[in-house]
């Protein structure tokens, strides 16, 4: 059973789906006319069907998915690191079309793609604010990443860092406590009850909250690789690597977002 992350993954859609796959297969086993021996013959000397034969998503479609959502994310940084303005309609149209991915029935590859897109010109316009005031931080944040993403997925693969439900439960309150305080400082900032870059999210504070929300990314990398993992095993669609793609797609744009505010925080400390 899925411990949480992606919503599409959850989704009562998702689990028919999974389910009616393998009833499918049962029943065309059990209702199957009988053969000659010849014909059983044929059938046993051909390769057993694929995973992609079968119309069942795998490891490879959702590296491949994944590598091209990321892929337009660099695309549109790179347009948004050379036009700054469109950074706030990447951020609006992205979080919209984040919102929309994440509880739509069935995943949508050119939603999933423009999703992308858009935020890449959020990345880009915010990565190049912070890259005028301290050069290389972008080349940093991007560094530190990959890293964490790389150390995740090592740990994961060695058994050493795994989903539990009461870890799954700790991180949903964790989460719901990070994001009642992000909006609460949005919401004095936008007011002017508060100063700063950063609002309350600055100094030590703002670095013991970014060090929360980058353990809290990596849990979420965690839940999506077991959700992938659970997809593959239990034969998903081949259309839900899309989904596993998307996953991965919000977490490692959270992490990177989260790393830049604590590489700042610092620099402007020196």
């Amino acid at each position: 059973m899925a411990l949480g992350g992606n919503p599409v993954f959850n989704s009562k859609n998702y689990r028919e789906q999974t389910r009616a796959a393998g009833a499918t297969g049962a029943a065309s086993t059990t209702y199957a006319q009988p053969m000659s021996s010849q014909a059983l013959q044929d059938m046993y000397s051909q390769p057993s069907a694929s995973p992609q034969d079968t119309g069942r998503m795998t490891y490879a479609d959702v590296i491949n998915k994944t590598l091209l959502s990321l892929g337009l994310v660099l695309i549109g940084a790179g347009i948004g690191w050379q036009m700054s303005g469109l950074m706030l309609v990447g951020a609006i149209v992205g979080l919209v079309l984040g919102l929309v991915n994440s509880f739509k029935r069935q995943p949508s590859p050119v939603l999933i793609m423009l999703y992308a897109g858009f935020e890449g010109l959020f990345l880009g316009g915010l990565s190049r604010f912070f890259e005028n005031m301290y050069p290389g931080i972008a080349v940093q944040a991007v560094l530190a990443t990959f890293s964490v993403f790389a150390v995740t997925l090592v740990l994961y693969r060695s058994g050493k860092y795994r989903a539990t439900p009461k870890m799954t439960r700790m991180f949903m309150i964790a989460m719901i406590g990070y994001g009642v305080f992000s909006l609460l400082n949005f919401v004095l900032m936008m007011t002017g009850t508060i100063d700063g870059m950063f609002g309350m999210r600055s100094g030590l504070l703002g670095l013991g909250i970014g060090v929360l929300a980058v353990l809290l990314a990596t849990y979420a990398l965690v839940l999506d690789f077991t959700n992938i993992s659970d997809g593959v095993r239990q034969g998903a669609p081949a259309k839900m690597a899309w989904s596993a793609a998307f996953g991965l797609t919000v977490t490692l744009i959270w992490l990177y977002v989260e790393i830049l505010r604590i590489l700042a925080i610092l620099r402007g400390d020196d």
